[in-house]
């Protein structure tokens, strides 16, 4: 399916996986520390850049290989992985609606990891009905006055750069047409108020901000046209879902194998547990969701690369995805049976770690809104959505 060169990228990265990144993840989550160390590899590797191309400094692939590159970093700390998330989505933003100036002054940084990019849609009332935002950037002269606030901001500390949903038209009607990306620096009154306390995610920053008059040059805004910002972002977020979707798959690839390897080492009764027929069936049951989650994720990410809206093929592999995850991570768990629940083994972590990818980048409840409307508009399951 890859080409000899992005299997290679994906060999690369699974070998940083099983060399530095396992070794150390379990320790690092515990301590809740910032993968710096990791984090300075994961620049040296081009990881920053597999979004961005040549002529920006980059070294862009296809949707599928950054599918699995981003399946084999969660399957060895899914923190890692978000670290790139929000980058990857705003890079894809500048890709397709920025100006030709705002592309070269920020590409080539996001290209070396040098310059980071976090995306800022979430706010503390609002949840997932993004149309309902009270972030406002009122123009004066040739400058924005930012007030508002957001929150669940991953790598907002970290961040140079902070691509803002925010109303530019609070008046207009119907509200998405008055929605704007704004092109945030941290410029006196942008404030990272806190970060937030997590069940798991740790390690990597998941914070509040405000903006408190902050100052913008009209230059800031995403493209050229206000009210635009709505549509940028729904294309914005099929990349991101897919990034959740491959975050999932990760984790679930993690709580199977571990399992799988666990089940074949213990022994109850005489023999190995994958014998006696209760253990069997839930590695039979993870291996079929795990692979059944793969071969979602994959046609969402071919289905993104063909230019049409992916929206209902991202929707899905987000969904089943994420569930999938949850389930495998239980049933590790019960594969593992008392050390399951001990934090000397992995699995607890996985468990703690999935529930993000059901509520993140849209809860599954939004996903089935999503999916539901996108089968009636295209006419219900047809051959271009690849059934």
């Amino acid at each position: 399916m890859l080409d000899s060169t992005e299997q290679a990228i994906v060999d690369t990265v699974r070998d940083f996986v099983d060399r530095d990144v396992r070794p150390v993840a379990r320790q690092l989550e515990h301590d809740n520390a910032y993968p710096s160390a990791l984090i300075e590899q994961m620049k040296q590797l081009g990881m920053f850049g597999l979004a961005i191309p040549e002529e920006f400094g980059g070294a862009e692939v296809s949707t599928p290989c950054f599918a699995l590159v981003t399946e084999e970093l969660a399957r060895g700390w899914m923190s890692l992985a978000g670290a790139m998330g929000g980058h990857t989505v705003v890079a894809k933003l500048l890709l397709q609606h920025g100006t030709p100036e705002q592309q070269r002054r920020y590409l080539p940084l996001m290209a070396t990891g040098e310059l980071r990019a976090a995306m800022a849609l979430t706010e503390p009332d609002g949840g997932s009905d993004l149309q309902a935002l009270r972030t406002v950037a009122r123009r004066d002269g040739d400058e924005y006055v930012v007030n508002g606030s957001k929150t669940w901001i991953t790598n907002a500390r970290r961040a140079e750069l902070v691509a803002l949903l925010c109303k530019t038209d609070p008046q207009a009607d119907p509200p998405h047409r008055g929605i704007s990306v704004l092109l945030m620096e941290k410029v006196p009154g942008f404030t990272v108020s806190r970060d937030l306390p997590k069940l798991g995610y740790k390690g990597v920053e998941s914070c509040e901000l405000s903006f408190q008059d902050c100052r913008v040059p009209t230059t800031a805004l995403l493209g050229s046209v206000e009210g635009d910002g709505f549509a940028q972002m729904m294309r914005g977020l099929e990349i991101g879902r897919i990034q959740v979707a491959a975050r999932a798959t990760g984790v679930a690839r993690a709580a199977f194998d571990d399992a799988f390897s666990y089940a074949q080492q213990r022994h109850s009764f005489g023999k190995p547990i994958w014998q006696h027929q209760a253990v069997g069936h839930l590695l039979a049951d993870m291996a079929t969701r795990l692979t059944a989650a793969r071969q979602l994720l994959l046609h969402a990410a071919r289905r993104y690369d063909s230019g049409s809206r992916a929206d209902l093929e991202a929707g899905m592999a987000k969904l089943f995805c994420s569930e999938a995850a949850m389930t495998v991570a239980l049933d590790a768990i019960r594969v593992h049976g008392g050390h399951g629940y001990s934090t000397e083994f992995d699995v607890e972590r996985y468990f703690r770690d999935a529930p993000l990818m059901i509520v993140g980048e849209g809860t599954n409840e939004i996903q089935r809104d999503v999916i539901t409307r996108q089968l009636i508009r295209r006419g219900g399951l047809t051959p271009d959505s690849g059934y």
